[in-house]
């Protein structure tokens, strides 16, 4: 990648999962990594991974739901490693539970971190990559954007940052700033793993039958999320912006 070795990334809900995995597959691109999270600790298992392998990279704790968080890390990230280029949303929780369950709480809380989280991260980098007249911004969304049962907040808050992201696209686009969207399918992670509890299912059998209904005909890993990332922030996708891929082992309408 032409001119990664000066750029910076800031990976959100990097502490594990695709987070993580998306972090370590930068970082070998030849990124610096900013590795954030709600709780700083917890990153630095992700930091540790990525400077054993030869990258460079720092932890930095945050609540992206929390506009001054958001600009203390920020300014941090500046201050410790150089200013961003390459902005990474991936940080999420769930509150599954059926719309007569569900309680306002468990609406704001997903809709604050998903959506909230993405617009202030992107508010704070923006200037960053427009300064450079170069950037990369990509927003995790899901195949629940297209609808699941259990799942309003969530469905909405994915849905929501295809939309978000395409106007990214447009208002950003004549500042060398390309925005895309990944959506995963059913990707093996801590927080499926908890899906599968939360139903009352054993996890092998859960992920058995997950699998058999994929096309490819596996569930997915971090690192197919990653992988496509990484394409994304790369000088190659300088064309590609504005869009929703699908890593879904099969076609997804």
């Amino acid at each position: 990648m032409t001119g990664s070795a000066a750029r910076v990334a800031i990976v959100t809900g990097a502490a594990r999962g695709i987070g993580a995995a998306t972090a370590l597959r930068l970082a070998a691109d030849g990124l610096t990594i900013a590795v954030l999270d709600l709780e700083e600790a917890p990153a630095r298992a992700t930091v540790d991974a990525v400077t054993a392998a030869g990258g460079r990279a720092v932890a930095v704790g945050a609540d992206v739901s929390d506009a001054e968080q958001v600009e203390a890390a920020v300014a941090r990230v500046v201050d410790e490693v150089g200013a961003p280029t390459v902005l990474i949303n991936n940080a999420g929780v769930t509150r599954d539970n059926l719309l007569f369950r569900m309680s306002e709480l468990d609406w704001d809380t997903v809709l604050n971190v998903h959506l909230r989280g993405s617009f202030l991260m992107a508010r704070a980098v923006q200037k960053h990559m427009v300064a450079q007249k170069w950037g990369r911004i990509v927003n995790l969304s899901s195949t629940s954007a297209l609808g699941n049962r259990g799942q309003a907040n969530y469905s909405t808050a994915k849905a929501g940052l295809q939309g978000f992201t395409k106007t990214l696209a447009i208002e950003l686009g004549r500042f060398g700033v390309t925005a895309n969207c990944v959506a995963p399918g059913f990707i093996v992670s801590d927080m499926t793993k908890a899906t599968a509890q939360r139903l009352g299912e054993d996890w092998d059998t859960y992920l058995a039958a997950r699998a058999a209904q994929i096309p490819v005909a596996r569930a997915g890993q971090p690192e197919d999320v990653a992988h496509t990332v990484a394409f994304l922030v790369s000088d190659a996708a300088g064309f590609v912006s504005g869009q929703v891929i699908y890593v879904a082992g099969g076609p997804r309408d």
